[in-house]
């Protein structure tokens, strides 16, 4: 039993470790932070981004994007990052069986946060600057 504690209480501490918030990312970016003015701090702070933000501005506001896209146009070529909705999902299943004499049941509950869950925000740079945010709605 000990052992299996150690074991959670480890997977636990790890999952934790790769959250990854507004306060940490500035603090390890103090001095780029520091450069800003009191309301794009602000905003930063509250995790949240406006138009015409840098790449530097967005990672601190946002973290590291789930996908970068490259988009090449007649007008030039713009980079899209690409946050994913992480929020879980849940199922609940009942099955029925039998055979001769015997039958059977059962029920499961399950929880998951894989599979292809799509975007719920995109950042659209173009010249180093958001041009255009999206955000998609479940």
């Amino acid at each position: 039993m000990p052992n299996r504690l150690v074991l959670v209480v480890f997977a636990c501490a790890v999952a934790l470790a790769g959250c990854s918030t507004p306060d940490s990312r500035i603090e390890r970016n103090r001095a780029a932070f520091a450069g800003y003015s009191p309301a794009v701090q602000a905003r930063i702070r509250a995790g949240e981004i406006e138009l015409g933000y840098t790449p530097e501005m967005v990672a601190l506001a946002l973290g590291r994007a789930d996908r970068v896209h490259r988009r090449h146009n007649t007008e030039g070529e713009t980079e899209i990052w690409a946050y994913v909705d992480k929020s879980p999902t849940f199922g609940f299943g009942i099955g029925i069986g039998g055979g001769g004499r015997h039958s059977g049941g059962g029920v499961a509950v399950g929880t998951a946060t894989g599979g292809d869950r799509g975007d719920r925000l995109r950042v659209i740079f173009d010249g180093g600057r958001v041009k255009a945010i999206e955000r998609f709605e479940r």
